[in-house]
């Protein structure tokens, strides 16, 4: 996505959403929201001829889950006998990002169209999961979490919900934060014993080495802290505040008009062409307090629970510093996939070997020097680049290898 430095503000706000709807942040107000009524059943599958249904799944902490299910193609297929997959989305996106390519190009439509029986999550805040018991999202209580709390209750929770309604382990397929969540989940006893096997896409437990321009600016603006200090507790940049966040980020330190770069590192195969289309649905909101758990990430080079300080440390943890999750907690026994790409500032290669020697099992690896952050999920060409190496992975895993 090449632009000239004084690109319109329609196509610069482009370039953020999709950098940042694969991990971090990204201004909006050239898209309207979409109808607030309908759900991603409605909106996007039942149109095309998928059959979906909707769930909704309580969490232990009060929050309700929206989750999608998507039991065949538009033509019922017995390649993979129903077998349940479930796909959990990046930072600032919703279950919406598997399906926003064409039938032919979207994992999603893929893993439907082939027989799986496709179960789809969506985290707390996001437009699909915008509910809790008691609080109101207009509460600061109600974005008081970080992608820690995404994994020990979220995942959990929409996990054990799979595992019940299908009698049968899951499949696990999650991009970016999608995959921090899932390599912290997996250290739980509890919450691994229902995986069968687990593909993770730009994978991301450390962030020590992250390379994207954009992202250290704001790291070393501490613009977390700011908001926080700010009582800015929602990032919805559907709002006027993220255009604010992006001038100041941008100003004389970052290409605002190539700032997909920027961000993620060169895509190779992004298409540009469908911007309006994936503005329709993305961002979503998250927490700034997610952020700044990210950003502690960078700052610190560990993949550990949320610091408080050294007194939230102890009321919280009985201990001055949080507590790492330990990545050889995760079963030997569980099979794993990983695939990324070279040209990925945000999962940088590094980052990905560190976390491959701490595992005790040694996983399946899809590496493409060509592609970025954004490419897996979103490229045109993932279907044959990606996607054929991955359901191999997903059918050895329950004995089918038919793909």
């Amino acid at each position: 996505m090449e632009g000239p430095a004084a690109a319109s503000s329609s196509s610069i706000f482009g370039a953020v959403v999709l950098g940042f709807l694969c991990l971090f942040v990204g201004p909006s107000l050239a898209a309207e929201d979409p109808p607030a009524n309908d759900g991603l059943c409605a909106l996007i599958l039942q149109p095309l001829g998928y059959p979906c249904v909707e769930y909704t799944v309580e969490t232990k902490d009060g929050y309700l889950l929206t989750l999608q299910r998507v039991l065949h193609g538009k033509v019922a297929s017995r390649e993979y006998h129903g077998l349940p997959v479930f796909l959990q989305h990046g930072l600032f996106q919703g279950g919406d990002t598997w399906f926003l390519n064409s039938v032919e190009e979207s994992l999603g439509f893929v893993l439907a169209d082939l027989g799986f029986d496709v179960w789809v999550g969506n985290v707390r805040g996001t437009r699909w999961s915008h509910g809790h018991i008691t609080l109101s999202e207009h509460d600061h209580a109600f974005w008081d979490w970080s992608w820690q709390d995404l994994a020990m209750y979220d995942l959990s929770a929409m996990l054990k919900y799979v595992y019940n309604e299908t009698n049968s382990k899951v499949l696990y397929i999650g991009h970016s934060q999608g995959t921090i969540m899932a390599l912290a989940a997996f250290t739980m006893k509890d919450t691994v014993e229902m995986v069968e096997a687990a593909a993770l896409l730009c994978p991301i437990s450390y962030l020590a080495h992250i390379s994207s321009k954009f992202v250290l600016r704001a790291v070393s603006m501490h613009l977390d802290q700011m908001l926080l200090s700010l009582g800015i507790h929602q990032l919805n940049f559907r709002s006027n505040i993220g255009v604010e966040i992006l001038d100041s980020l941008c100003d004389g330190f970052v290409d605002c008009g190539n700032l997909l770069r920027s961000i993620t590192g060169d895509n190779c195969c992004f298409n540009a062409s469908r911007v309006d289309y994936y503005l329709q649905y993305e961002p979503h909101p998250s927490s700034t307090k997610n952020l700044h758990h990210l950003f502690q990430m960078i700052r610190k080079g560990t993949f550990a629970k949320y610091d408080y300080g050294w007194w939230g440390n102890l009321k919280h943890y009985h201990r001055l510093s949080p507590p790492a999750f330990d990545l050889a907690d995760i079963p030997e026994s569980l099979p794993l996939w990983m695939g990324y790409g070279g040209n990925d500032a945000l999962a940088d290669v590094t980052d990905i070997n560190r976390t491959i020697n701490e595992l005790r099992s040694k996983p399946q690896l899809l590496f493409i020097n060509s592609y970025g952050h954004i490419d897996f999920i979103l490229s045109p060409n993932a279907k044959d680049d990606v996607y054929g190496d991955l359901m191999r992975f997903l059918g050895s895993a329950k004995g089918f290898s038919s793909y």
